[in-house]
C-alpha cells in the first residue's frame, strides 16, 4: 500500500483533503495495534495487516479494513473510490457516524472484560492439550492449515504436559513440529534462523521476513526439546539460531535489532531463493549432491502465488532425517554432515554478494527480553558462556540506554535515541530474561533488577479491582480505554509470562505476596480461558508451575569448584521446568544473594562439598552432595 497508494500523488491529495493521516509502526506502538485490531474484528470479522482504521477526532473508530488497492479491482474497492465516499458520509451524516463509533466502542469494552473465575485446575490443562491435539497436523506437524505459524508457546506447554502426565503423544507432537520446521523452507539452511511463517501447510514456502522475537522463542523451544530428549538435532538448531542472531541482529552496543525484511530489490525472497544454474555456478562438482540434498528442481520447487506457476526458483529444504538421507545417498552420516557444511559455506559466500534485505535496526525492550531469556537458557543447557555474555551485554544496553530519568523502562531505541513508555510486554519479557540470566550466571544483580522492575510493574500496571495487568501503565497516553491482553498471538501474552515471573520471583525470595498476585492473575482470566484454550498456552505453562509439583533448588558450595560445576551441569542439562535455582556461594563471606533471599544462610555447604537442597513449597528434603540423588528428588511426582 505504501508503494501503490500512500506515495501516489493522486491518493495522497485525497487523503490529505479528507483525513489527518497517521501511520503507526505496530512494533513501536503495540497497544494501538492491539486495540484497533480488536476493533477491526468487531467491524469486519476478518482482519490482518496492513490495518486501516478511520476514526473520529476523539479516537472512536467507525470504519476498518485491511488492504485497499489504489483503484477498485476484483471486487475490492480502491482508495480513489473509497475516500470520497467516506468524506461524503462524514460531511452529510455525522450523527450516523458518531452513533456507529459509539456502538463499536461499547462493543469493544464489553468483549474486553475478563470476568474473574475460579482457580484454574488440572482439568483445564487436559482440555488445552486435547484442543491442540485436535488442530495438530499429523502429516507435517504444527497446528491448523496454511498459513502456518511456529507458535513455540504451544510447544512449551506440550513439553510440560508430557512431563506432567507421561503422555508420549504430546512429546511426539512437539518433536514432529520441530523436525518439520527445521527441515522445511521456513528455516534458512544457508544463513540460519527462521522466517516469519509458512504460507503453505508443509513449512515449504515462507513469508521471508525474519524477526527477533521468533528467533528467541524458537531457540527456547529447541533448547527445551534437547533437554527433554538429548537429541543433537535440537541442540544444533538452537545453536544455529544463536549464531544467526549474534552475527546479523546484534548492534555494536549489545542490543538486538528487530527484523530483516522479506524483500530485496522489491521482490520477496529474492535474497534466499536459487535457480539450478546458480547452484551449479556456485558449487561446481558439489552441485549434483546439493541438488539431491536440498530438493532443487530445474523448473523450481514451489509455485509462486502471484503467477500460479513455477519460475525456476528453489527454496532450499530437506525432506528426510540425516540418517535417512545418508542411507539414500550411500554416504556415511558424518561425511554427509561435512559435505552439507561445505555446500552451505560456498552458497553463503555467493549469497553475500546479493543485495541484502533491509534490516529494521530499531531495538525493542520486549523482544530483547525474549532474546536474553533464550540466550541464558542456551548458556545453561549447552554450557556455553558466550551466550550468557551476549545476554549480559543486551541487559546492560537496555538498563543504560533505554530508561527514563526516573529509571522506568522505555520501549524503543534507534539512532541514539530512546523513546515511548514501556508496556507490559517490555517489563514482563525483560524480567523473564533477567531471571534466566541469574540462573545462568548466579550474579545477584540480575535477580535484584528483576525484582525492582517487578515492583514498577505492580505499581503502574496492576489492576486492583479485576486483577491481572493492563497493557499500558496508569500514566501514559489514554486510548479508548486501558486494555488487558491475555490471549497469545505469535508471541506469548505478557500477562501469562508475568504470571510465571511472579511465581518464580516469589519462590526465589520467599515472598508469598508475589505468589498471591500470580494466583489472582490466573483467576482473573480463568473464566475467559475456555474458548479456545489454544490461545492461552503460555498461561497454561504458568498454571502447570502453580499446580506443581514445583521445586526450590539451592546449590551451596564453591561456585568455581569442580563438584559444584558438575552438580549444576546435571541440573541444567535436563528438562526440569518447574523449578527455581539459587546459588549460595561458599567462597563469599557475605554474598549479595543473602540480601534478596535471607533463608539461604540456613542452607550451607556440607563438609565443604557442593550440596543440593531440594524443597517443595518451602518444605525441604534431606540435603545431598550427590548429583544423581538430586535429580532423583527432582523427578518425584508427589506434591
Amino acid at each position: 500500500m505504501e508503494r501503490e497508494s500512500f506515495e501516489d500523488p493522486e491518493v495522497a491529495r485525497l487523503m490529505n483533503k479528507a483525513f489527518v493521516s497517521i501511520k503507526v509502526d505496530r512494533e513501536e506502538r503495540p497497544e494501538i495495534d492491539n486495540l484497533y485490531m480488536a476493533i477491526c474484528q468487531i467491524i469486519s470479522g476478518n482482519c490482518g495487516w496492513p490495518l486501516n482504521i478511520i476514526m473520529t477526532h476523539d479516537k472512536k473508530p467507525f470504519f476498518a479494513g485491511t488492504y485497499f488497492p489504489k483503484e477498485s479491482r476484483s471486487g475490492r474497492i480502491g482508495l480513489l473510490e473509497l475516500i470520497p465516499q467516506i468524506e461524503e458520509l462524514w460531511l452529510t451524516r455525522p450523527e450516523d457516524v458518531s452513533n456507529q463509533a459509539d456502538e463499536i466502542t461499547t462493543a469493544l469494552k464489553e468483549i474486553s472484560r475478563f470476568p474473574k473465575g475460579e482457580k484454574i485446575g488440572e482439568d483445564m490443562l487436559k482440555a488445552a492439550y486435547e484442543q491442540l491435539a485436535q488442530s495438530y497436523d499429523q502429516e507435517y506437524g504444527g497446528f491448523g492449515n496454511a498459513s502456518k505459524f511456529p507458535l513455540p508457546h504451544h510447544l512449551f506447554f506440550l513439553l510440560r504436559y508430557w512431563r506432567r502426565t507421561g503422555d508420549n503423544k504430546a512429546l511426539r507432537m512437539t518433536e514432529k513440529t520441530l523436525q518439520s520446521m527445521r527441515r522445511g523452507g521456513i528455516y534458512d539452511h544457508i544463513g540460519f534462523g527462521f522466517h516469519r511463517y509458512s504460507t503453505d501447510s508443509r513449512w515449504l514456502v515462507p513469508h521471508f521476513e525474519k524477526m527477533l522475537c521468533d528467533q528467541a522463542l524458537l531457540a527456547i523451544a529447541y533448547t527445551e526439546a534437547y533437554q527433554a530428549t538429548q537429541q543433537e538435532e535440537y541442540k544444533k538448531t538452537a545453536q544455529e539460531i544463536f549464531t544467526y542472531v549474534m552475527r546479523e541482529m546484534r548492534s555494536p552496543e549489545g542490543g538486538f535489532y528487530s527484523a530483516e525484511d522479506a524483500e530485496s530489490e522489491d521482490e520477496e525472497g529474492k535474497f534466499y531463493v536459487w535457480t539450478i544454474q546458480e547452484i551449479r555456478q556456485a558449487l561446481g562438482k558439489e552441485a549434483d549432491l546439493a541438488i539431491k540434498i536440498f530438493n532443487i528442481e530445474e523448473t523450481g520447487n514451489f509455485v509462486e502465488e502471484a503467477s500460479g506457476t513455477r519460475t525456476g526458483k528453489n527454496i532450499l529444504h530437506l525432506r528426510k532425517t540425516m540418517i535417512d538421507l545418508a542411507h539414500d545417498l550411500r554416504i556415511p552420516e558424518p561425511e554427509l554432515i561435512r559435505n552439507i557444511e561445505s555446500i552451505r559455506e560456498r552458497l553463503s559466500a555467493m549469497r553475500e554478494k546479493r543485495v541484502h534485505p533491509h534490516k529494521d535496526d530499531k531495538i525493542l525492550t520486549d523482544w530483547n527480553g525474549l532474546m536474553i531469556a533464550a540466550l541464558a537458557k542456551g548458556a545453561q543447557a549447552f554450557g556455553e558462556p558466550t551466550y550468557a555474555e551476549a545476554g549480559k551485554n543486551a541487559v546492560n544496553f537496555i538498563l543504560t540506554r533505554m530508561r527514563s530519568e526516573d529509571a522506568r523502562l522505555l520501549h524503543r531505541y534507534r539512532d541514539g535515541q530512546s523513546s515511548l513508555p514501556a508496556n507490559l510486554d517490555d517489563y514482563a519479557f525483560l524480567i523473564w530474561g533477567l531471571i534466566e540470566l541469574y540462573e545462568a550466571t548466579f550474579d545477584a544483580q540480575y535477580l535484584k533488577t528483576a525484582l525492582d522492575l517487578d515492583s514498577r510493574l505492580l505499581e503502574h500496571f496492576w489492576d486492583n479491582e479485576g486483577y491481572g495487568f493492563y497493557f499500558t501503565s496508569d500514566d501514559t497516553e489514554t486510548l479508548l480505554f486501558r486494555k488487558k491482553e491475555m490471549y497469545d498471538g505469535a508471541i506469548p501474552s505478557g500477562n501469562a509470562v508475568q504470571l510465571l515471573n511472579l511465581l518464580r520471583l516469589g519462590r526465589m525470595t520467599a515472598n508469598p505476596e508475589l505468589e498471591k498476585k500470580a494466583e489472582l492473575t490466573s483467576s482473573a482470566f480463568s473464566a475467559s480461558a475456555g474458548q479456545p484454550l489454544a490461545s492461552f498456552t503460555q498461561l497454561m505453562v504458568g498454571v502447570d508451575f502453580l499446580l506443581g509439583p514445583s521445586y526450590e533448588v539451592v546449590i551451596a558450595g564453591n561456585s568455581q569448584a569442580k563438584d559444584t560445576r558438575d552438580m549444576l551441569k546435571a541440573l541444567k542439562s535436563r528438562f526440569l521446568p518447574n523449578k527455581i535455582v539459587l546459588m549460595n556461594p561458599a567462597e563469599q563471606e557475605s554474598p549479595d544473594i543473602l540480601k534478596l533471599a535471607e533463608f539461604l544462610k540456613d542452607q550451607p555447604s556440607i563438609d565443604g562439598k557442593a550440596t543440593a537442597y531440594i524443597c517443595t513449597n518451602y518444605t525441604c528434603k534431606q540435603p545431598t552432595t550427590e548429583p544423581n540423588k538430586m535429580i532423583e528428588l527432582l523427578q518425584q511426582k508427589t506434591v
